[in-house]
């Protein structure tokens, strides 16, 4: 089961991997994407917002600082007490727990929003993310936002990807860890609204092909201008405006608000 203590270890062993270090290109591109969806979905000012894994604050400045800037409370979680304290040493204002997110350690209501970004689609199947999803809601307050993006399937990279093996899929993604149970847009509308919430907004993210971005992050002189490359990447976003994009989207992403009871 997601969040034993073999999953924990697994993933204690990527935070030893990752290691210290500049983070590559894909990390700051994905979190500049992200960030414009927080401030697009998540306008702010809010309470508490509670984000429901840590790698992104372990590889990178992550996505707390929009956050803050948006909320008097950010709290994180994850399974990982390796990522955790990695996190936590990099922002000390960021709340942390070593927590799954199918089981949560918060009273009902506790919070004003969520982010989930690429949390639930490393459980291994539909009833667990089911399970997170249904933690989501406890947790959240009525009218609360859950803000979600997981592997878009319709992608036919990442399609390709997810019919490889494994640890070919794993090598492909240049990252050390795998992906779990996904689903597309209308499975995941019906999971929202199934576990509490309606959905408010959905789309598909992150545009750039990820190959592209791979072989920009092996040329090393893009880091002397990394803000500029960011912004020329970012310019692939437009593409969300087309009817296609969930054909070049490599998320799906979908903004839930919280029923009321």
């Amino acid at each position: 089961m997601f969040g034993d203590e073999s999953t924990a270890a697994r993933w204690d062993l990527v935070a030893e991997a990752w290691g210290p270090g500049p983070p590559p290109l894909w990390r700051l591109h994905s979190d500049a994407v992200n960030a414009r969806l927080i401030e697009r979905w998540i306008p702010g000012p809010v309470g508490s917002v509670l984000k429901t894994d840590l790698f992104d604050e372990l590889a990178s400045p992550g996505l707390y600082p929009v956050l803050r800037s948006r909320a008097s409370e950010v709290v994180g979680i994850d399974i990982s007490p390796e990522t955790r304290g990695a996190a936590a040493a990099r922002h000390p204002g960021l709340g942390t727990e070593v927590a799954s997110v199918v089981e949560l350690p918060f009273d009902d209501a506790s919070f004003d929003a969520a982010v989930s970004n690429s949390t639930l689609d490393h459980l291994p199947g539909r009833e667990e993310v089911a399970a997170a999803l249904a933690e989501l809601a406890r947790v959240l307050r009525p009218g609360g936002r859950l803000l979600i993006t997981l592997d878009n399937p319709l992608n036919p990279l990442i399609a390709a990807r997810n019919a490889l093996p494994a640890e070919t899929a794993r090598r492909l993604r240049g990252v050390p860890f795998g992906a779990g149970w996904t689903c597309g847009p209308r499975r995941l509308r019906a999971m929202l609204r199934e576990s509490g919430f309606e959905v408010a907004q959905e789309t598909a993210i992150m545009h750039a092909p990820r190959v592209a971005v791979a072989a920009l992050d092996r040329r090393r002189p893009w880091r002397r201008d990394s803000a500029r490359v960011v912004a020329r990447l970012l310019e692939a976003e437009r593409l969300e405006r087309w009817p296609s994009r969930y054909l070049t989207g490599h998320f799906v992403a979908a903004l839930g608000l919280r029923s009321q009871p």
